[in-house]
């Protein structure tokens, strides 16, 4: 935490257990952001064009919602991972070492999509603990985006 008084009706220690919650989303959310871009960058086969674009789509939102999940961290004054290394040991994503077939491709990012609603789900622990409504919000609407993006995917594969 830092020095600085913050006053917006959560106290110190409810911030520090919210951020710690949302560091976790932020590690998790980064992962797959860049495991979405690098499918996106090296998918092939007969499904290329329609992967390429929809992983471009999801890691655009992703994008954004990384920086709207640091920035919540940083609201409650405390300050936000920003190394693979903090990432890597924050986070419960695994990066994939090779690049998979199209199908499976699909099948780790539905995966990692679930993988994240369940660290949405710890989030929103604290922050209900916490009273924190900006933060309930923000995480409500990363697990709702999550939740549909697995079932796109899922339903890709059937």
């Amino acid at each position: 935490m830092s020095n600085i008084d913050i006053d917006i009706g959560i106290g110190a220690q409810d911030r520090e257990k919210i951020a710690q919650g949302l560091k976790r989303l932020l590690a998790d959310t980064y992962t797959l952001y860049l495991q979405t871009h690098n499918f996106h960058w090296n998918v092939t086969g007969p499904m290329f064009r329609q992967l390429h674009l929809m992983f471009e789509e999801q890691y655009t939102e992703l994008a954004t919602a990384v920086d709207d999940i640091a920035e919540r961290i940083r609201t409650l004054g405390v300050m936000a991972p920003g190394t693979y290394r903090a990432f890597s040991e924050l986070g419960s994503i695994k990066e994939v070492e090779q690049v998979p077939p199209a199908e499976e491709m699909l099948e780790i990012l539905t995966q990692n999509h679930e993988q994240v609603v369940r660290t949405c789900r710890d989030a929103l622990k604290a922050a209900q603990a916490g009273d924190d409504e900006s933060t309930i919000a923000l995480v409500s609407d990363r697990m709702r985006v999550h939740e549909k993006t697995a079932w796109m995917l899922r339903a890709m594969t059937q």
